[in-house]
């Protein structure tokens, strides 16, 4: 199979590379390598790719229409996971309009290369973050996620509505994954898991926000990336029994599934720092601040149908999976 991979130099995306590679599928991947933190962690993620036979590499941003109708025409992808977006929740406080020009019409760009070239199946990235307001937990695609706080998560909730139009009018299938905080070697410096590891090793202080009254849903990256592989390979057909009256936003009588991809365990921000300066063998100086903007208190996935789809269960605890991402960071950063 001929897979395209977007955001193929970001943490998931490489991952996800190295995976569909060792099962010996062609991947093609984009990513526009931009700076929204240090382009040389990315650099780094495509020189490990570099040897591997089944894999090219184009330099791409989403938001460019002539450059991805090109690429989806010249190369005549089977399946495709868009896993490229403007992430963070609290950039997009600051910059806005990133997000419009990445997640909206970069996900529109992909959509109509798909629909355009018979693409067999899109699997793309959707985010916890759409249940916003919601407390009922855990979260459920079964659940209404008309509330976001930030605008990533409500570019993210556009995204789900994007796709499912496309399936609808084109039979196009599609599939989203909502991810829940996902750690692990070659993780992104803006997530915690780095941000907190870096800190407590350089001997600077961390900030807990709300006194650390969070908790979240950490989900190692190996075990992602088995769901994500998992669902490109079923390919979601219509729902005939479904109706608006009486169905889910998971589900349609179009081509189109919601899934949520976790680990289904959420850990309290203490705990989780503790697991770290178990890890590293050094206590952390604590900074106890108020909540952030655009932030939730928990997120907790309930993955009940990823597992009856496809047999997705995680397996990683996450006292391993911090030891893992410690190693590589010490490894990595030679510290």
């Amino acid at each position: 199979m001929k897979y395209l991979v977007t955001g193929a130099a970001g943490f998931i995306g490489f991952h996800v590379v190295q995976a569909l590679s060792n099962q010996g599928h062609e991947i093609i991947g984009i990513d526009n390598l931009n700076d929204y933190y240090d382009p040389a962690l990315k650099l780094a993620r495509l020189a490990q790719l570099e040897p591997v036979a089944e894999f090219s590499f184009i330099k791409l941003d989403l938001a460019d229409r002539d450059g991805m109708a090109a690429l989806f025409e010249q190369q005549q992808f089977d399946i495709v996971i868009h896993l490229a977006a403007q992430a963070g929740v609290r950039y997009s406080i600051d910059n806005p309009l990133v997000y419009a020009d990445s997640n909206l019409t970069g996900h529109l760009t992909v959509l109509e290369g798909c629909r355009q070239t018979k693409v067999k199946h899109l699997v793309y990235a959707s985010s916890s973050s759409v249940y916003g307001l919601n407390t009922k937990t855990p979260f459920s695609c079964d659940d209404s996620v008309d509330h976001p706080i930030s605008l990533y998560a409500a570019t993210k909730k556009a995204n789900e509505l994007m796709s499912h139009t496309y399936s609808h009018l084109y039979d196009l299938p599609t599939s989203g994954l909502r991810f829940f905080t996902v750690y692990g070697p070659w993780g992104r410096p803006d997530m915690a898991p780095f941000k907190f590891t870096k800190k407590i090793i350089d001997g600077d202080a961390i900030d807990i926000y709300n006194n650390g009254n969070l908790s979240r849903d950490f989900t190692y990256i190996d075990d992602i990336v088995e769901g994500i592989v998992r669902v490109a390979e079923k390919v979601p057909s219509a729902n005939k029994d479904w109706t608006p009256e009486a169905g889910t936003a998971k589900s349609s009588s179009a081509p189109y599934r919601l899934y949520n991809i976790g680990n289904g365990n959420p850990v309290q921000l203490l705990e989780f720092v503790q697991t770290i300066e178990s890890a590293t063998g050094i206590t952390a100086t604590k900074n106890m601040k108020p909540m952030q903007p655009g932030d939730v208190y928990k997120t907790w996935a309930d993955t009940q149908d990823l597992f009856d789809a496809v047999g997705y269960q995680p397996k990683t605890a996450l006292k391993e999976g911090i030891k893992h991402f410690v190693q590589w960071y010490r490894d990595f950063y030679q510290v």
